[in-house]
């Protein structure tokens, strides 16, 4: 299959990261995107190269600009001749429950971008080059239900724009599927805070009375899902919405403000 090169938005924390440590234990070479990150985004290129090594480059942009957006991908590929596979893994996400009526035209506008807006740029950028190749792999990141254009009180923006994306993901399955490029969304369930960093051995370690499985989830649930889905046996994988949640139901909660 030759040697594969994967761009991560948002690589150099949380779940991207522990997707980075996965593909580059595959083999897979990484351009990882940050917006801040800088230090650690070094830092992972660094630890990968020297323990798998692959030929890691890091590459700042603000995925919510389109002129960054188009930045990323000359750079990128500047330094690597194809991006064979791209991770949609970066999405920015308002922590304060709002109801639409509230959001300020700025903030809307900020979400939209980051989570919608940004993935049709990055593909638009990569998809020619996965054409010549016949050969690619595209991932998006979801929300529980997103496939079903679920209502998520006092989140509409982010919900909005995610359930367009997962649309937007089995169309380019159906419109790219003759060139060989597969892709496919991962809605995980509530893997937050230090627990996007772990890995599963330290989840069954911990019991956790909110989730069916009993261990919360971590990011390494979700960037083991990421390599099964970008290898080459994968290909009849395509268009699909998978969820990753220890079978909680993640919206079948009443929020309050």
């Amino acid at each position: 299959m030759g040697i594969r090169t994967a761009l991560i938005t948002g690589g150099a924390t949380g779940i991207g990261k522990m997707t980075a440590y996965k593909l580059a234990q595959e083999g897979i070479n990484l351009v990882i995107n940050y917006r801040h990150s800088q230090k650690e985004a070094e830092e992972i290129c660094q630890q990968l190269t020297k323990e798998f090594g692959t030929n890691n480059i890091c590459i700042r942009g603000d995925i919510t600009k389109t002129e960054d957006c188009e930045f990323l991908i000359g750079e990128a590929l500047k330094k690597c001749e194809y991006i064979d596979i791209i991770i949609h893994n970066a999405g920015p996400y308002i922590h304060e429950r709002k109801r639409m009526t509230e959001y300020t035209l700025d903030e809307w506008r900020y979400l939209v971008d980051g989570n919608l807006n940004a993935v049709f740029y990055l593909s638009k950028l990569v998809i020619p080059k996965m054409r010549a190749k016949k050969w690619g792999r595209i991932i998006t990141i979801g929300f529980d239900r997103a496939e079903a254009s679920s209502g998520w009180i006092y989140r509409s923006a982010f919900a909005a724009s995610k359930s367009a994306v997962a649309s937007l993901t089995k169309t380019l399955a159906m419109e790219e599927a003759q060139y060989g490029i597969t892709a496919n969304m991962i809605s995980p369930g509530d893997i937050v805070g230090e627990w996007k960093e772990k890995e599963i051995e330290k989840a069954i370690l911990v019991n956790d009375n909110n989730t069916p499985v009993g261990r919360p989830g971590t990011g390494e649930d979700i960037a083991r899902l990421i390599s099964f889905l970008v290898e080459d046996k994968s290909s009849f994988i395509t268009g699909s919405i998978i969820p990753v949640t220890g079978g909680k139901d993640v919206l079948g909660k009443i929020h309050k403000l």
